[in-house]
């Protein structure tokens, strides 16, 4: 009599494998169409998570500025609610400069065109849903 497939894999293995399957169908890439750029030096683009929302983000992407709009991809985003953070840095020194006050010097941006009062927007202002793919965001550089 024919014998039902049998996996060789332990039950704990089966569920893992089964389980990173899960979460890699779930990841997306998002598009963040970075506006109001120049074509000086080079858009950097993180999508955070809101217990890392402006610290040491998740997900990271820099690539050389375009005149008028720049798209930046990340790759295997997890779905849920991200805020994206985007700056120019114009003289290439991977870092977003500021003057004495810590205000920035470079052109930067969240998602949802969020704006702070007295410094940086709260993550809940700047949040996304992320799901299915495609996903996309928008950031407007000030």
């Amino acid at each position: 009599m024919h014998q039902p497939f049998r996996s060789t894999l332990p039950s704990g293995a089966a569920l893992l494998l089964a389980l990173s399957a899960t979460c890699a169908a779930s990841a997306a890439t998002v598009e963040v169409r970075v506006a109001g750029s120049t074509a000086k030096g080079k858009i950097s683009v993180a999508v955070c998570d809101k217990a890392r929302f402006l610290k040491q983000c998740a997900h990271n992407a820099s690539v050389p500025a375009q005149a008028g709009e720049t798209l930046v991809s990340l790759k295997d985003v997890p779905a849920g609610t991200w805020a994206v953070v985007a700056y120019q840095d114009e003289n290439g020194n991977g870092e977003l400069d500021t003057n004495i006050l810590g205000i920035p010097k470079e052109p930067y941006g969240f998602s949802r065109d969020a704006r702070g009062r007295f410094g940086p927007p709260g993550f809940d202002d700047a949040a996304i849903e992320i799901g299915a793919p495609p996903a996309t965001a928008t950031v407007r550089l000030r």
